[in-house]
């Protein structure tokens, strides 16, 4: 799968941005990351708790892995060239439910600004 055909898929996605992080392009939703191109150019870094995680790189190590890097980190990293593309197509969907409910958790924190506006 060529990185054109994964950044179509990314910003098919609401309220997604294409930049960079790390200096590679990079997918946020409301400026939350959850995919990236790696460093390696071969390979995408995708958002993805630990535990599904585990289960794809048992599942298929030629695709999914992880370097020493990621072990503490919510992030898988998938080889482009074997991954199928309904594979990838669910795997971004769901690393970007993830960002997204992560920022609308973040903004539901914060707390609630008062008006400087005087009552007559």
């Amino acid at each position: 799968m060529t990185f054109e055909t994964i950044r179509k898929i990314a910003l098919s996605l609401d309220n997604v941005e294409e930049g960079t992080s790390y200096g590679t392009p990079a997918f946020k939703v409301r400026g939350k990351l959850f995919a990236r191109r790696h460093q390696d150019s071969e390979s995408l870094v995708v958002r993805m708790e630990r535990d599904e995680r585990e289960e794809l790189m048992a599942a298929d190590p030629e695709t999914y892995y992880i370097t020493d890097h990621y072990l503490n980190y919510p992030w898988i990293l998938v080889r482009m060239s074997r991954v199928h593309p309904d594979a990838l197509r669910d795997l971004l969907r769901g690393a970007w439910r993830s960002a997204a409910a992560d920022k609308e958790r973040a903004s539901s924190r914060r707390p609630a600004v008062r008006s400087r506006t005087r009552r007559r």
